[in-house]
């Protein structure tokens, strides 16, 4: 979400065409997946990717070439053999890789209706047209743009572009700002809540797209709270983690954490049963406390990497093992 959401933000202030690459079809291994891209301006600039840095030099030679007059296209890249290092590639991913390189107009639509929906937080449909009996398909589009054509031989590209990852971080100590940095380095939206103004500010978290000011009862009132929500309680404070705790864990969210040791944890959902606080099997098996994963770190930065990597894994579907140990494909 932060490459698509650069590219937009590079389509919005440039006035002449550009040229976009996309990567449409992946055959075997690869580094990026379906859906990257990379953004090319007539002066050469670049915005985005699509492999690791090994194909961005030709690809850029390719996009001047249609920024230059020449038609949309699809480039082939066949790594299944070492002798792709022959030609100058050298992927060494043994796959077979498309990418289509199109001339894009100042503003092209599709970019801001896309650009307006990641706005509104709402999820967005792309078809990318990567072969066609009609040239005039290929290129990017909103689905609903694609003119039925029966008959014709068609390839696309389908691609649901969701809004960024929302994370809600209840709680605003020192502890909390590296773990907003991190979470921008992914392209998240981050709201930072906690009842205390002294350390709900802007000024100490200035990367964060909302920070509210609000008791913890008052959290599902304030900030937006759906399934794809990640939120951790890290208030360091009891009596603002429990009632904290105890509005978030009936809700649907994606991910739910709370910081602190595991007896610390049992003891707020002790007090909370106490209370009268029906917590169901499935509340407590979605809670993720202690939160976050097993690194061995204790400084703030390295605690946020782990909460992190654990909300990426739960993201992914994945059980954050090492990649050594994995038997089936990394991309599924």
């Amino acid at each position: 979400m932060k490459e698509i959401s650069a590219i937009l933000d590079r389509l919005a202030s440039v006035s002449g065409p550009s040229a976009l690459a996309t990567l449409v079809r992946v055959e075997g291994s690869s580094y990026r997946r379906p859906g990257a891209r990379l953004l090319i301006t007539a002066d050469g600039a670049r915005t985005g990717s699509i492999s690791g840095g090994c194909l961005e030099e030709d690809v850029a030679e390719h996009a001047q070439a249609v920024l230059a007059g020449g038609k949309t296209s699809v480039i082939v890249y066949d790594t299944t053999t070492e002798n792709d290092r022959a030609w100058g590639v050298g992927l060494g991913c043994h796959g077979v890789v498309r990418v289509l390189v199109e001339k894009l107009p100042p503003a092209p639509a599709w970019a801001a209706a896309l650009r307006e929906n990641i706005r509104r937080r709402t999820s967005t449909d792309l078809a990318v047209v990567w072969e066609a009996d009609d040239p005039a398909l290929l290129g990017t589009r909103l689905e609903r743009d694609i003119p039925a054509r029966p008959g014709s031989r068609v390839q696309i590209f389908h691609e649901t572009v969701q809004p960024p990852v929302p994370l809600v971080i209840g709680g605003a100590g020192d502890d909390a700002r590296p773990l907003v940095r991190l979470a921008k380095e992914l392209g998240w939206h981050v709201t930072v809540a906690d009842p205390r103004p002294a350390l709900a500010t802007a000024e100490r978290f200035p990367g964060a797209d909302a920070v509210v000011v609000a008791r913890p009862e008052e959290i599902a009132a304030r900030v937006p709270l759906d399934a794809r929500t990640m939120a951790v309680v890290m208030t360091h404070h009891y009596r603002h983690d429990v009632p904290l705790l105890r509005t978030l864990l009936p809700l649907p969210l994606a991910y739910l954490g709370l910081l602190g040791p595991k007896k610390r944890s049992e003891k707020i959902l002790a007090d909370l049963a106490a209370e009268g606080c029906a917590i169901t099997p499935a509340q407590r098996a979605r809670l993720h406390a202690p939160v976050g994963l097993d690194l061995g770190g204790d400084t703030p930065e390295a605690v946020a990497l782990a909460i992190l990597g654990e909300m990426q894994a739960v993201l992914s579907g994945r059980d954050a093992r090492p990649l050594r140990e994995r038997v089936r494909p990394i991309h599924e």
